[in-house]
């Protein structure tokens, strides 16, 4: 079935029974709680702190001269490519922003090492101002989810090639002004990869020093900042919308709207970042007030990274399993040759389990994070009622999580 709103190919779902996925999900989530409510006691978790030390030799120079080889190459199919069969939209919304996801889990912040953009000299002019966060990062993962989602011409060259050029703008001056500490927080593709990065065995410190430690130690390890809450939500609405703009009665909507169908998206896009927003942000004011915390918010954003995590595999892995066959083959002109896509490599089974099982592998991680921050901020006898909230949230996003998976 085509999903409309991706920027190429489509996304092959097909739907176990609901009301198993609802059961299984629920139970998972219940009896994670109950378990760590009553086992989990003190925080496990050590941060930055944990892990063991390791020596990489990473060629980084080179490799980042091989990814700036590899984004002009792409750039040149945008620029001088084909109408029919360009490869540059799927080399950009294929092997990029969805190949993003299991390098960086499998390896780390793999854009930190590969990136073109740390190519530039570290000679900042002015420190980055400490209340700029990750708002840049936030902005620019908005504008490339608007584009793939919600622009009326996704996968037109014009339309990526003008996104391309607004972005490598923005990280060249942020980073002739501010040094590599732009990217830290204002490069979204490098945050988005590092974010997901601190959920892989092979993590790096804060001091540059890489490492091998559990998942959520990485997790642990995500310091609050300002913006951060609003860059997940951006991740976690962002795949939202994704499952809902696929529903009939959106399609029907955009088709008829008279706002058009880029006006309505826009606002469907907005209304689902501040839908997410708005119920994480309430439901840890609420828990603040159990607890007897202050300004939680920010201190519980990490256990948000898991949850976006299952929602990116969820909705992504059968368009990188298929369409990222297409971008090797239109890429390397192997379509001239008569080869074609192999449908047959995943059947619908396996995509099916996957996505129900990311979804909710990645609640329960949250709900785990989630507990091991509240027994080390909250009081002994308020941890596990000022965890109550949380568990609401968790619930929430998971039961309309599957709930937008099988309405697509």
């Amino acid at each position: 079935m085509p999903v409309l709103a991706h920027g190429v190919g489509e996304r092959s779902d097909l739907p176990i029974p609901l009301f198993y996925a609802y059961a299984g999900a629920f139970a998972a989530l219940v009896v994670s709680f109950l378990a760590l409510g009553l086992l989990w006691a003190d925080s496990r978790f050590s941060g930055d702190r944990a892990g063991r030390a390791i020596r990489v030799r990473f060629p980084a120079r080179p490799a980042r001269v091989a990814a700036l080889l590899a984004a002009l190459y792409a750039a040149g199919w945008l620029l001088l490519g084909p109408a029919e069969g360009n490869a540059g939209p799927y080399l950009v919304y294929v092997l990029f922003w969805v190949g993003l996801v299991p390098a960086s889990l499998l390896f780390g912040p793999v854009w930190r090492s590969v990136s073109p953009f740390r190519l530039l000299p570290d000679r900042p002019r002015r420190p980055l101002p400490a209340r700029l966060g990750y708002w840049p990062a936030a902005a620019g993962l908005l504008a490339f989810t608007w584009t793939e989602l919600v622009a009326p011409e996704p996968a037109a060259p014009p339309t990526l090639l003008a996104f391309c050029a607004v972005y490598a703008a923005a990280q060249v001056a942020g980073t002739l002004t501010y040094g590599h500490a732009w990217l830290d927080r204002g490069d979204p593709f490098e945050v988005y990869s590092t974010l997901i990065g601190h959920l892989s065995p092979l993590g790096r410190r804060e001091d540059g020093t890489r490492v091998l430690r559990g998942p959520f130690d990485g997790l642990d390890a995500v310091r609050p900042a300002p913006g951060l809450v609003a860059t997940v939500c951006v991740l976690l609405g962002g795949t939202g919308y994704d499952g809902f703009s696929g529903a009939p009665v959106w399609v029907n909507a955009l088709q008829t709207s008279p706002l058009g169908r880029a006006g309505l998206g826009t606002a469907g896009l907005l209304a689902a970042v501040a839908g997410v927003a708005l119920l994480y942000a309430a439901c840890l004011g609420v828990a603040g007030l159990v607890g007897g915390a202050r300004g939680l918010a920010p201190r519980f954003a990490h256990s948000l990274v898991p949850i976006a995590l299952g929602y990116l595999v969820a909705h992504y892995f059968s368009l990188l399993v298929f369409e990222g066959q297409r971008a090797v083959i239109l890429a390397l002109g192997l379509d001239r040759l008569g080869v074609e896509v192999n449908r047959d490599v995943v059947g619908p089974g396996t995509i099916a389990t996957v996505q129900v099982v990311a979804i909710v592998a990645g609640h329960v991680a949250g709900v785990v994070a989630a507990h091991d921050r509240s027994v080390r901020l909250l009081p002994p006898e308020r941890a596990v009622a000022g965890q109550i909230p949380l568990f609401v949230l968790m619930l929430c996003y998971t039961l309309g999580g599957l709930t937008l998976l099988f309405a697509a």
